[in-house]
């Protein structure tokens, strides 16, 4: 399949986000809560996925979760204490950009959780996960699938452009030998955490553009209706003269003329 060219991806977000931005305003009407999480092989697309859903949404409403590695105090909590105090409250959402979900992926493969760790983790996960569904929280959870040909081309234009550089770290190049290592660990994590309560949803990512769209309208098509009356505000001429800014104490810097 061809790549998807900006163009026509563009014409196909477009209407998607203002269908994005109806959510939005549903979640505010009927005070539900969204959470969802995304995850995924390094460089599969998990930014860019968040970034074109969040793009239009009011950032009050919709926060986007990437939590470093744990604190010292964090390493001696219940693992999924750090992640409570992000849930949403009502009419808001959450985008996990990688989540929970972390013991049961690089914290396994790299060694940084020990297996009995991982064993308590997959157990609870799916309890954790009732819970927050018994309350009423809405919990989409994405994995986003990439071919290790199309990691490596991405792991090179990270590392030649600068722009990107700082996306990779010691772990994502130890990641790169690992590969077989991850499917295996994901492949145990989606057995013991693929509930009817809280579903997992593949997405292929190979093509980037292509992949965000199958992604949004999923997401999109999860949401009961969300077609809420928008409030109409009108907008009247003002009186009198428009007026210039003055300013009395410091002046503005000017852009440069072309």
């Amino acid at each position: 399949m061809a790549k998807l060219k900006r163009k026509e991806y563009e014409a196909e977000l477009q209407p998607l986000q203002v269908e994005l931005v109806e959510m939005a305003r549903w979640l505010i009407d009927t005070g539900k809560r969204l959470v969802v999480v995304f995850e995924g092989r390094d460089t599969a697309g998990k930014g860019g996925a968040i970034e074109a859903i969040a793009e239009h949404l009011n950032p009050r409403q919709c926060r986007i979760v990437a939590l470093p590695k744990p604190a010292d105090r964090e390493e001696g909590q219940w693992y999924f204490q750090r992640y409570v105090p992000h849930l949403p409250a009502a009419g808001e959402i959450v985008l996990f950009d990688r989540s929970w979900y972390n013991r049961a992926g690089v914290e396994q493969v790299m060694g940084f959780a020990n297996p009995e760790q991982v064993r308590t983790f997959l157990r609870q996960a799916p309890v954790f996960e009732q819970l927050l569904v018994d309350d009423g929280v809405l919990l989409f959870k994405y994995w986003l699938c990439c071919d290790q040909a199309k990691q490596e081309e991405r792991f090179a234009e990270r590392l030649q452009d600068p722009l990107k550089r700082w996306k990779l770290s010691p772990i994502d190049m130890a990641s790169r030998e690992r590969y077989g290592d991850y499917t295996k660990a994901r492949e145990a994590m989606l057995k013991a955490t693929h509930t009817e309560h809280a579903p997992w949803t593949l997405v292929e990512f190979n093509d980037q553009r292509r992949g965000r769209l199958a992604l949004i309208r999923d997401l999109l098509s999860r949401i009961p209706d969300k077609r809420v009356p928008e409030h109409c505000l009108e907008f009247q001429p003002l009186q009198g003269k428009l007026k210039q800014e003055r300013y009395t104490v410091i002046e503005p810097i000017v852009p440069d003329e072309d």
